[in-house]
């Protein structure tokens, strides 16, 4: 299937068997990555999972690395999009498994093993599972550890949890909506906030490290941190009442010297003369 400025093709290979997985990666002008993460993919032990490759009408060689592993892609577009939740959008509309992962080129399963580990012996009906991510920062790396505990409105209010290292179950999407394209960066937190956040699809955790995250993508780049920035405070004022947030901003307080004000809640002195000079003062 072609169509003007890109191409399309579908390949129903792997439909034989039940889909359990959907992993969907977007890609633009990121060859070598993309190359990277494909491998990744296709060297998994595990196989009841369908792969789709959106790709941004890239010219720097991607498609020739499309076309190279096309025979173990189920489905793979090439066309102009308007920004990267759009690509992920596209390939959620053509998603069949249960769950969705979003493994963007660059990106990479931490070993060949951890589809298996995950879902060979467990049936998951959760909203979402979510496991640990592997930060690259390129000289060195960090593994950012799952809560695993149920999340709070909060959790999302001050930070997230990490997208690539969560599959997310596909009929969300149907009940709650897909990413809003408006949103060039947050799009995803903003999931994970109205849907975890407001309306308790809680996760189930696993304690295993999934993805290794390459750190310099759009949502990580500095020079983006004032649009990321207005887009999360948009998204605030529109999801949470100015009441709320007004205790959430006390709450975040405290949690940035929690460090201080624990220790001396727990000396009953240093507590005592706190609390004379609260009183005097107020």
């Amino acid at each position: 299937m072609t169509l003007k400025g890109g191409f399309r093709h579908f390949s129903f290979f792997a439909y034989g068997m039940k889909v359990i997985l959907s992993i969907i990666t977007v890609n633009l002008n990121n060859a070598k990555g993309l190359e990277e993460t494909i491998k990744s993919v296709i060297g998994q032990t595990y196989h009841s999972y369908e792969y789709i490759v959106i790709d941004g009408a890239s010219t720097d060689g991607s498609t020739d690395v499309i076309k190279k592993y096309s025979s173990n892609i189920n489905i793979h577009i090439s066309e102009p999009d308007s920004g990267i939740f759009n690509a992920m959008n596209k390939g959620i509309k053509l998603a069949k498994g249960k769950y969705c992962l979003f493994l963007n080129s660059g990106d990479s399963f931490v070993s060949d093993d951890v589809l298996q580990n995950i879902f060979e012996q467990t049936d998951y009906s959760s909203p979402f599972i979510n496991g640990n991510q592997v930060n690259d920062w390129g000289d060195h790396k960090s593994t950012v550890k799952n809560k695993g505990r149920d999340l709070t409105l909060y959790d999302f209010y001050a930070g997230t949890i990490k997208h690539q290292a969560t599959f997310i179950r596909r009929d969300l999407f149907d009940k709650y909506g897909l990413y809003d394209e408006s949103l060039k960066i947050v799009s995803d937190w903003k999931f994970f906030l109205e849907v975890i956040g407001l309306h308790n699809e809680q996760p189930t955790f696993v304690d295993i490290d999934i993805v290794n995250f390459s750190w310099d993508g759009i949502s990580t780049d500095k020079k983006m941190q004032e649009k990321h920035d207005k887009e999360r405070e948009k998204v605030l004022s529109e999801c949470i009442p100015p009441s709320v947030r007004k205790d959430y901003e006390q709450l975040q307080l405290f949690k940035n010297y929690e460090y201080l004000i624990i220790p001396m809640r727990n000396n009953k002195f240093l507590f005592g003369i706190v609390r004379f000079f609260v009183r005097l003062f107020r």
